[in-house]
């Protein structure tokens, strides 16, 4: 299996160098998609859940995020030094929407997984999360004082501090994954390594917030720039996140190219809605600082393009999404229901 399936999705950048995925997959038999212990009846249409499954995002999403909270507190102790443990835990179970992690079990289980299979991952993939978070809030970079309705782990135990602890979650989240996940053959949990390692360093994430500070202030940044920086700031973990669960489940390659470009457009769609929020709702609403994006005279999507049009692109992006999906059948309701979540969100 080719490991870097998320890499695709950046070809279309004038900054990216690798080529992977640059023809989609034209998939002519379904049994050729899907792993071979799991054959759909029938299949979904592109942009429609089947009514004859009764499905509740929101119960759904609840159950999870229940699974993960209870996962997520019993991840790290506090041991001496008392205030590196203290500071981690501080920001990691400080709430969320538990996106990442919830997309990682979805994915997993629609490949024919299970939550046990994937939770060790999808803890890990929060760690990271929220280690980019406490990094993104400190004052060399977003200054921002509240994340998550709560003061910034910075504001709460110093900047050093805040740095470390955000380290102390890079390292710790890989000995997570190497050390609690079960029954998962050696070979599938390097590959989830090498996508997650590639995701927070400077060829994902890193490089995504890099261009992103260099971008500040600017007035002259255009779309490919932008769709650079958010496709790789925010879209690179999402897309680790979905592509992480089908590996462990033992998903073939094609299997994993259709949840990777599903993943890669919900990327986008994710930052254009969180930047027409940045708009749009309330600090409360939002629980961060509401209008930072036009206060600090970011780029954003809405600057470039109108609210109107904004949101168009990220239907369209939701649509393409779902589409790649409809080769799953049934099973692939619940990442079609996180797909329009995410622009129906009001935070």
């Amino acid at each position: 299996m080719n490991t870097k399936v998320f890499e695709k999705p950046f070809q279309d950048s004038k900054y990216d160098e690798q080529q992977a995925f640059e023809n989609k997959t034209n998939v002519e038999n379904e049994a050729k998609v899907l792993n071979t212990h799991f054959q759909p009846s029938q299949l979904l249409k592109a942009n429609t859940i089947s009514q004859k499954t009764a499905f509740d995002l929101l119960v759904y999403l609840s159950q999870q995020q229940t699974l993960v909270e209870a996962a997520l507190e019993q991840s790290i102790s506090v041991v001496y030094p008392e205030k590196i443990y203290e500071s981690m835990r501080y920001s990691l179970l400080a709430g969320g929407k538990r996106l990442r992690p919830i997309l990682c079990i979805a994915s997993c289980e629609l490949c024919g997984g299970t939550v046990q299979m994937a939770m060790p991952t999808a803890c890990a993939l929060e760690m990271f999360h929220t280690a980019s978070l406490i990094h993104d809030d400190l004052p060399a970079m977003d200054n921002d004082d509240y994340r998550r309705g709560k003061l910034t782990n910075h504001k709460v135990y110093g900047e050093d501090t805040a740095i470390l602890a955000g380290d102390g979650l890079l390292a710790y989240a890989f000995k997570f994954v190497v050390e609690r996940t079960k029954k998962v053959p050696v070979e599938r949990l390097l590959q989830v390594v090498d996508q997650l390692s590639y995701a927070i360093g400077a060829g994902g994430l890193v490089g995504g917030q890099i261009v992103d500070l260099a971008s500040e202030k600017l007035h002259n940044i255009d779309l490919e720039t932008l769709n650079f920086i958010h496709r790789h700031k925010t879209g690179v973990l999402l897309q680790a996140s979905v592509v992480s669960g089908a590996i462990l489940a033992g998903a073939n390659e094609q299997a994993v190219q259709l949840l990777s470009r599903y993943a890669h457009n919900i990327g986008l769609a994710f930052q254009i809605i969180d930047d027409v929020l940045d708009i749009t709702a309330t600090t409360e609403e939002l629980g961060k600082t509401a209008g930072k994006d036009l206060l600090v005279q970011k780029a954003t999507y809405p600057s470039l393009l109108g609210i109107e049009e904004s949101k168009h692109r990220a239907q369209k992006l939701i649509d393409e999404a779902k589409a790649e999906l409809a080769f799953f059948g049934e099973k692939a309701v619940p990442l079609m229901a996180i797909a329009d979540h995410i622009i129906a969100r009001t935070h």
